[in-house]
């Protein structure tokens, strides 16, 4: 299993339309919240060893209506 954060910069006045989107319609997001700073939300995910995280993001994610801009982490390791 693969986990990956991807910070999303939403439309103006769309941030809540995305969340609920992301969080009911994409199986593999795991969890959304709301962010301060340069993107608005913040979405962790957990991804089948294997996938391609580069098409998850850009076909289930960047596609998201009222998506704008997106940065993805990719994680190692979790601690604790």
């Amino acid at each position: 299993m693969q986990t990956i954060f991807v910070h999303v910069k939403c439309e103006l006045g769309r941030a809540y339309e995305v969340a609920d989107e992301a969080a009911l319609g994409v199986e593999q997001i795991s969890e959304v919240y709301s962010v301060s700073g340069q993107y608005d939300l913040l979405m962790k995910c957990y991804l089948d060893d294997g996938t391609d995280i580069g098409h998850f993001v850009t076909e289930s994610v960047q596609r998201l209506p009222g998506v704008k801009d997106t940065f993805t982490t990719i994680c190692f390791k979790a601690f604790g």
